[in-house]
């Protein structure tokens, strides 16, 4: 396969999932705004998530204070920042008609079609209808990801749009655990409301069966977190995206992926053979940090090894 070909579909499924991930966040925030929150915890959580996004001095530079509203309408609807929902799907639309030819035509139609219905949904969208656009953004998600599944020849081609979904979901999981645990309210301080909080991650994340058939008792950050990192049954789970990602790079393995493949099986044998309370020993925040930063390294070498080179026209 032409590296520009591979660099297309991984790109496709990486913004397409990062959009889903991006819904699934703000989802959080609107469940989180229905408890009895003070104004200032509201705020504190937003912060946090744009901290974990990376999206803090973008949003600063743009809005200044951090507001609700001014924070959703920035993750979600800014069509002059490329990590906004809709820059998402737009990019994700434009791989994909870069690769018409290697995808199936059910695969380009709902990638376009999603494309078109976001044109219509904006910041000026009433309070109502915010809810209505995040289960849209994910039900878009699940429908392309199922015809994915449903149509593409298993070859290369699915090979590197998979690369793209799990290394994006296992990225964008971690961001996800990363907000709530530098939410002052996720660390405990707040025992009585915690447990409904992390029940709302658990929700957003359409978690929240999985974890009851799992655990059977009280919701708690420790068993959230463990859950969402160490479980390699649960598709959200990012040792569960690590199998996949190892698999997956080991099928499109060439003479130049050899440290790649090296590195992404040390990083998931920590998961398939490590404890979560060894994981975390120096906290969660900064393992959290750490594994991030060993997720760029690897997108880093999977780009040098099978994709476009940066900068390359």
């Amino acid at each position: 396969m032409l590296s520009r070909t591979a660099d297309h579909l991984y790109w496709m499924s990486r913004y397409l999932e990062r959009a889903v991930n991006l819904a699934r966040m703000i989802d959080a925030h609107q469940r989180l705004a229905l408890l009895p929150r003070s104004p200032d915890a509201v705020l504190q959580g937003w912060q946090a998530t744009l901290v974990s996004l990376g999206l803090d001095d973008a949003y600063r530079e743009r809005h200044g204070s951090v507001t609700a509203r001014r924070a959703f309408d920035f993750v979600a609807f800014d069509r002059e920042h490329p990590g906004s929902i809709l820059q998402c799907l737009r990019a994700a639309r434009e791989n994909a008609r870069a690769v018409r030819g290697t995808i199936t035509s059910d695969m380009w139609e709902t990638l376009n079609t999603t494309y078109l219905e976001s044109l219509s949904f904006g910041a000026s969208m009433p309070e109502s209808g915010r809810g209505e656009f995040l289960e849209w953004v994910k039900y878009r998600a699940h429908l392309t990801r199922g015809i994915t599944s449903g149509t593409l020849l298993r070859d290369e081609a699915l090979h590197f749009t998979n690369i793209g979904t799990f290394l994006e979901r296992a990225d964008n999981t971690t961001r996800m655990l990363e907000a709530r645990w530098r939410d002052p309210g996720g660390r405990g301080e707040r025992l009585v409301e915690e447990a409904s909080e992390w029940a709302v991650l658990l929700r957003a994340m359409s978690a929240f069966e999985m974890f009851r058939r799992l655990y059977r008792d009280s919701v708690t950050p420790q068993r959230v977190t463990e859950m969402l990192l160490m479980r390699d049954d649960l598709p959200q789970g990012v040792h569960r995206c690590l199998d996949e990602l190892q698999a997956n790079l080991a099928a499109v393995a060439n003479q130049h992926s050899r440290e790649t493949l090296r590195r992404a099986g040390e990083l998931h044998a920590q998961f398939h053979f490590g404890r979560f309370a060894d994981l975390c020993a120096e906290g969660v925040t900064t393992f959290l940090d750490r594994f991030q930063a060993r997720l760029r390294d690897l997108g880093q070498r999977i780009a040098n090894d099978f994709l476009v080179p940066s900068g390359t026209g």
